[in-house]
């Protein structure tokens, strides 16, 4: 059996207008620049696509357009994590409701909870669920680093994959190694730099946030790393590495990531670039440094891949 999610799922952001209104105009541009890009599904409600600091309202308005611009066209995910059980039922099912795919539960956050509480969630929380689940790990965000036999446990409840956003490659492969004789389970990177090593070592996939500026090169990544072609990954990784460090590394906080990557989808001229609050959007500064790194990645993702064995 294969997973039913596999491949590269961009964390799809969140086009704003401002804190209450959405930029449905630019979602749309998105949903059709992503799936031009050959991405095999979209994760909405993320981590990058702020879903915490938006109003159910909004949430809801996402979800409902989302699912009218895909169309069925390739599976969506939607995150709903919340620090209430019944916010989080409340979300799943109303993307039941608009035809979506599936759901993604991380810990509820704020308050620290065991790996057994997060046991005992499950247990409460998926009985309940109206779609199938996915996994996601992201102690950053939530305060526990979930253990491969809490993973394990979900598995038993019917999750169908996980998505390790630890950052922590060997906590990766030893989801890899726990799953690798449940092939229908779905073991996807959260850190798009391991793509290449999640693939190769068994995973199916990664949540790249940078497939919401270049889908085609993290889809070409993806296949270069099925096929085991080495040259092509190399290139292609560096590529990849260029987009972290003139996208990802402009600006000082933390929320650099989401404004880096709201502020290069303006400058593309793909959606707006305001960012909820509390975070504010990049000014002139930053802005001018994104679009010369939009520039120079342009120029060099839309170059060809040379054939390093004719070398």
């Amino acid at each position: 059996m294969k997973p039913t999610f596999k491949g590269i799922i961009p964390p799809v952001i969140t086009p704003l207008i401002n804190n209450e209104t959405l930029d449905t105009k630019g979602l749309e541009n998105l949903v059709e620049y992503l799936i031009s890009g050959g991405v095999h599904g979209l994760f909405i409600l993320g981590t990058t696509g702020e879903a915490t600091s938006l109003t159910y309202e909004l949430r809801k308005e996402l979800i409902k357009r989302t699912a009218q611009f895909v169309n069925h066209r390739i599976p969506v995910v939607v995150g709903i994590t919340d620090t209430s059980l019944d916010g989080s039922l409340e979300i799943a099912n109303y993307s039941a409701e608009q035809g979506l795919d599936g759901v993604v539960i991380a810990p509820p956050y704020y308050l620290p909870i065991s790996q057994e509480e997060m046991r005992e969630y499950l247990e409460i929380i998926v009985p309940k669920l109206p779609l199938p689940f996915l996994m996601y790990d992201m102690p950053g965000c939530t305060k526990v680093h979930m253990s491969v036999s809490t993973i394990r446990r979900a598995k038993e409840l019917g999750a169908v994959g996980v998505k390790d956003s630890s950052g922590d490659i060997n906590y990766l492969y030893s989801l890899i190694q726990e799953f690798k004789d449940s092939p229908e389970f779905a073991v996807i990177a959260g850190t798009e730099l391991f793509l290449p090593e999640t693939i190769l070592y068994g995973g199916h996939g990664a949540v790249a946030g940078g497939a919401n500026l270049f889908p085609k090169l993290f889809v070409d990544l993806y296949n270069a790393s099925l096929e085991k072609d080495f040259a092509t990954i190399e290139v292609l990784r560096e590529r990849m590495i260029m987009i972290n460090d003139l996208i990802y590394n402009v600006g000082k906080n933390n929320s650099k990531h989401i404004k880096g990557i709201k502020c290069a989808l303006s400058v593309m001229n793909i959606c707006s670039d305001y960012v909820a609050a509390p975070i504010r959007k990049y000014g002139k500064e930053e802005r001018t440094k994104i679009e010369k790194g939009v520039a120079e990645l342009t120029e060099l993702i839309n170059s060809p891949i040379l054939n390093t064995t004719n070398i």
